[in-house]
């Protein structure tokens, strides 16, 4: 079980000062459980691990049995939560180098409008057969609209209309929008975003579980996971439950100006989970000119840059740290005749241990230096544990959320660059929006 270790947060933050709070994150809690909170029509991935749609869960697997026997590339097309959870889980279970190990390639497509990184895909995309999952509730969000336009257009001169719809899966929403048209008159296989899904909260759903079930995550475990750990938090308004004392901790230390967190680990594979945690924490909170910056590092390797500020700069920030304590790898330093680096004071010891060691000595060594430390504590790096974790994640950012007093599954902020794109390309209908920019 997902556990959250206040032990480092003693000289930062009292009993009296989780005492004082207790009631605010009890109200926000049973607001969320009862379904009373701001965004409550938004709240569906709260059940999802127990109450999700079995038919189209084995289509999923039925879907990625077949992409995975006639594919040798996948390309995902999304952005934000239509992305940023799958790859996540993909990379913290398979690693950052999956795709030199594992069969399809996974790539990701449609997260930013770069012309030389699709360039790129559609030369990857020479070199083997290649299927494409678009994943859009409207199918005209900008990013991933022009890239399924590109990647489309390909399949269908490579393989005609009839072997690329075959090749094509979009996961969006269940009866209305331009993608669900297109699909329905191509005939693509579809999947469902939720109505009551945010995109930031869907990784459950077929938005992140067809691609993790292509790649050979094995989703049935990180089902049962949130599953778990929902049966075991849903109840529980307390400070006791996990995912409530993280939401008051944030929130005491918010009150103290502490307006920055980073999320920290010490496996190179979390760093996509960190880009997770960021647009999940950052598009729940921000906004109403409130909120804690998400931020994120990787250990030991930030430690050689922004470890410097982090040790010694402004104290306006605060650290979690996630700590996996088994990571499944027993790799050893091995002992050398003659010790010219002298490192056999390590002979013996497993990476694993040493990095343990590396992760205590600079919690002591960030308490000392005046920053605010606390732990979520994961089992394994696995897919079951990923589950819990994402739950616990996803649960606390709701309830913190509501203890700061924003609707945390809203993002009317986002809007505005998109108006002043869609001015700015002269999309029809945004003519007025045009002239007050240009003025």
């Amino acid at each position: 079980m997902i556990r959250y270790n206040t032990g480092y947060l003693e000289s930062f933050v009292s009993k009296e000062e989780f005492d004082g709070i207790a009631k605010e994150v009890e109200r926000a809690s049973q607001d969320l459980r009862n379904g009373a909170g701001a965004g409550n029509d938004f709240i569906g991935w709260r059940d999802l691990p127990l109450d999700f749609d079995k038919e189209e869960y084995a289509r999923i697997k039925a879907a990625a049995k077949r992409v995975r026997e006639n594919s040798d590339i996948f390309v995902v097309v999304g952005i934000g939560g239509s992305y940023l959870g799958a790859r996540a889980v993909l990379e913290m279970i398979l690693g950052e180098q999956h795709n030199e190990l594992c069969k399809p390639k996974v790539y990701f497509a449609g997260n930013s409008i770069s012309s030389s990184d699709l360039s790129d895909l559609l030369e990857l995309c020479e070199t083997g057969d290649v299927s494409v999952n678009v994943i859009s509730k409207s199918g005209t969000t900008t990013e991933p609209a022009v890239a399924f336009r590109t990647l489309r257009n390909y399949l269908i001169r490579r393989y005609g209309e009839e072997e690329a719809a075959r090749r094509i899966l979009a996961t969006t929403d269940r009866s209305r929008g331009t993608l669900k048209k297109l699909s329905d008159e191509q005939g693509y296989e579809t999947f469902v975003v939720p109505d009551d899904v945010g995109g930031r909260f869907s990784v459950l759903t077929a938005v992140g579980l067809l691609p993790l079930a292509v790649a050979g995550v094995d989703t049935d475990a990180l089902l049962q996971g949130a599953a778990d750990y929902r049966k075991k938090v849903h109840l529980d308004d307390s400070l006791c439950n996990p995912t409530n004392l993280y939401a008051a901790a944030r929130n005491i230390l918010y009150r103290k100006g502490k307006n920055v967190e980073v999320l920290s680990c010490f496996e190179p594979r979390f760093r996509m989970m960190g880009e997770w945690y960021k647009q999940l924490y950052g598009e729940s909170e921000g906004k109403d000119k409130k909120g804690i910056y998400p931020s994120s590092a990787l250990f030991t390797t930030d430690l050689h840059s922004m470890g410097q500020y982090i040790q010694d700069g402004s104290r306006f920030l605060f650290e979690t740290m996630v700590s996996f304590k088994d990571t499944g790898s027993k790799l050893k330093v091995n002992e050398e005749k003659v010790d010219f680096d002298g490192l056999n004071y390590l002979a013996g010891k497993t990476l694993e241990e040493i990095n343990q060691v590396a992760s205590d000595a600079t919690l002591r060594a960030h308490v000392e230096g005046g920053v605010p430390c606390s732990i979520v504590e994961v089992e394994r790096a696995d897919a079951y544990n990923l589950g819990e974790l994402i739950y616990f994640f996803e649960r606390s950012c709701a309830v913190s959320g509501y203890v700061l007093d924003v609707n945390p599954f809203n993002q009317p902020g986002v809007e505005t660059y998109k108006r002043n794109m869609f001015a700015l390309l002269d999309k029809p209908g945004y003519e007025e929006d045009k002239k007050k920019l240009l003025k």
